[in-house]
């Protein structure tokens, strides 16, 4: 299975060979789709990786606060996930 990495780039790659316009439409529709496609996974691998992004904060006492960072969807609204408190 591609990396992330190896999918954003195979995306550029598309991305550069429609923007030459040398293709057939048939061609560019087909490399559009496999744009989309691409497109699509590298967004649902960054989704999981924003839902695994912690923000550590420490207050004075030593202890270390986890907060899940707050993350603004498409409609504008703010989630703000669970908090623990982990004491060292």
């Amino acid at each position: 299975m591609a990396t992330f990495e190896e999918k954003l780039t195979a995306l550029e790659s598309v991305v550069e060979r429609l923007e030459r316009g040398e293709l057939s439409l048939d061609d560019s529709v087909r490399l559009f789709e496999e744009g989309i496609g691409l497109s699509n996974a590298c967004k649902a691998e960054l989704e999981a990786a924003e839902g695994k992004i912690q923000v550590l904060v420490e207050p004075g006492d030593g202890a270390v606060l986890v907060q899940e960072l707050t993350v603004e969807d498409d409609n504008g609204e703010e989630d703000l996930l669970d908090e623990e408190l982990d004491e060292e």
